[in-house]
């Protein structure tokens, strides 16, 4: 498994000053970012495909996704099962109707075998995304682990396990945490993504430093993964940092030069 990292200005000059180790930067595509992080390490491309309305092929210039991929040998391209509001007028987030339900899993469903047939099941992973509750934009379904596990194991592609939005999910949804990894797809896991998380102004927020709580749950999903029971990622990506206002507040070169290396350590030891 490879660790990998937001790129963001705070990483970059920690990475040439020899103060951290990172096997990949993470970026969106974006092709002026990843020509900019390319000469410093190697890039796996984050695309911003979102599955769940069924406009894939209207919104997607799939050219440019392919030639990324190959671009920085991105062995996988990704989708977020996240059906959009505007596509389901009259929808509510937290409570839709049984024919919505219907509705937004033969959506994604479809939208995933779409993508499956496009470049090979192999060759694609579906993350999963934080479910809030009404005041959030997240549709309960796509977060509901049954209906994940159905979409993927339907189209045959991989799971991109992101642990810190599965915690969030899981809250917000009344299960216990590891009652809600359980019923996830585990053994399709093909990729992690990973963030510290905070209570914030009454809400639980991800992308932030990895706090006690974190790294203890950290360590238990890389325990499942050694004992055989989830798949075998081929990437860690830490989700601290990266460009823009979204992310100025959560750049800070000494939260990432303090944990960066305990996170490589621990992917390092699941090659031993």
């Amino acid at each position: 498994m490879q660790f990998a990292i937001n790129y963001s200005p705070q990483a970059a000059e920690l990475l040439k000053a020899g103060k951290i180790q990172i096997d990949k930067f993470k970026c969106p595509n974006w092709p002026h970012l990843i020509a900019e992080a390319a000469p410093l390490a190697p890039v796996a491309v984050h695309f911003d495909l979102s599955a769940g309305s069924g406009r894939l092929d209207e919104l997607t210039d799939w050219k440019t996704i392919e030639a990324l991929c190959q671009q920085t040998n991105t062995p996988h391209v990704n989708v977020h099962l996240d059906p959009k509001l505007k596509d389901y007028p009259g929808l509510v987030v937290d409570d839709p109707t049984p024919a919505e339900e219907e509705q937004i899993t033969i959506a994604l469903a479809a939208d995933l075998q779409n993508l499956a047939r496009r470049f090979g099941a192999q060759n694609v992973i579906a993350e999963n995304v934080p479910y809030e509750g009404r005041r959030g934009h997240v549709i309960r379904t796509a977060a509901d682990p049954e209906v994940i596990r159905q979409v993927i194991e339907a189209a045959g592609i991989g799971l991109l396990l992101d642990i810190s939005h599965a915690s969030i999910s899981a809250g917000h949804l009344g299960m216990a945490e590891q009652e809600y990894f359980a019923r996830l797809p585990l053994r399709q896991t093909r990729e992690l993504h990973f963030a510290g998380i905070e209570v914030i102004e009454g809400r639980r927020v991800d992308h932030l430093a990895v706090q006690p709580a974190d790294w203890e749950r950290l360590d238990w999903a890389l325990d499942q993964i050694r004992a055989g029971g989830w798949g075998q990622p081929w990437m860690l990506a830490f989700e601290y940092g990266g460009i823009g206002p979204h992310f100025d507040w959560r750049s800070k070169a000494e939260v990432i030069e303090a944990q960066v290396p305990q996170l490589y350590a621990r992917v390092s030891r699941m090659e031993l």
